[in-house]
C-alpha cells in the first residue's frame, strides 16, 4: 500500500504477515519517498511494523512540534551534515548550525520536537536511511538521506521536499489508516518471528 506521490513524498508499506501482538503488529517493509528517492530496506521481510506504523501515529500525534531554529533557511546539506555528525561521530564541535551540540541533538532525538523521523526503532532503515522532519510555520521540510561507509553523509542521495502541513499529515493519516485497515483485514500468525 502506498499513500502520496513517490514524486514528491510517500509513505509505502507492504505486509508479509500480520500478528494480533501490537508490539510486532506485521512483518514487511515501509519505505518513505521524498523527491522520487526512495529511503527504507524494500525486501518483504525487512522488518516488524510496530515501530514504524507507531512512529507515523505520533508523527500526526505531534503535529506542529517538529520544529528547529534552523529549519526554515539552512541548506539540506548543511542540516544533513551537522546532524550525523552531531549524533553518530565523535565531533567535538561545541555548536551545529548556531546551536549548542547538546540542544542540538535534544532536537532531533527528545520529544517534543524529535525532528528525526527514520530511523524509527526497527530495522525498517538499516539500509542507512536517516528522514528529518521540520514544521515550519504551515509548511513541513523533509531531509532525507543515506549515510555512506565512511561515517558521513552520502551526497548523492541527498533529497530535500517542502510541502504544506495539511498535504504532508493527510498523506500521514491516509497510509496509517489504510495499514491499520489491511492489518485488521488479515489472518493473524502465531507469534514466531
Amino acid at each position: 500500500m502506498i499513500a502520496g506521490d513517490p514524486k514528491v513524498l510517500a509513505l509505502e508499506a507492504h505486509i508479509s504477515r500480520a500478528y494480533s501482538r501490537l508490539s510486532l503488529r506485521a512483518l514487511g517493509y515501509f519505505a518513505i519517498y521524498v523527491a522520487g528517492c526512495r529511503f527504507g530496506l524494500y525486501k518483504p521481510q525487512a522488518t516488524l511494523l510496530a515501530c514504524s506504523f507507531d512512529a507515523v501515529g505520533q508523527r500526526i500525534a505531534s503535529r506542529g512540534l517538529h520544529v528547529a531554529p534552523f529549519a526554515e533557511k539552512s541548506p539540506a546539506a548543511d542540516i544533513a551534515d551537522a546532524f550525523y555528525k552531531s549524533i553518530y561521530t565523535q565531533n567535538q564541535a561545541h555548536c551545529f548550525l548556531g546551536v549548542g551540540a547538546v540542544e542540538f541533538r535534544k532536537i532531533f532525538l527528545a520529544e517534543p520536537n524529535k525532528c528525526m523521523w527514520a530511523p524509527d526503532g526497527d530495522a525498517a532503515f538499516d539500509d542507512g536511511s536517516y528522514v528529518l522532519q521540520f514544521d515550519v510555520a504551515d509548511r513541513v521540510r523533509i531531509v532525507a538521506f543515506k549515510s555512506s561507509p565512511g561515517y558521513c553523509v552520502d551526497r548523492g542521495t541527498l533529497a530535500e521536499v517542502w510541502l504544506k502541513s495539511e498535504n504532508f499529515y493527510n498523506t500521514l493519516r491516509v497510509w496509517l489508516d489504510a495499514f491499520e485497515k489491511a492489518w485488521a483485514g488479515m489472518p493473524k500468525s502465531p507469534e514466531e518471528v
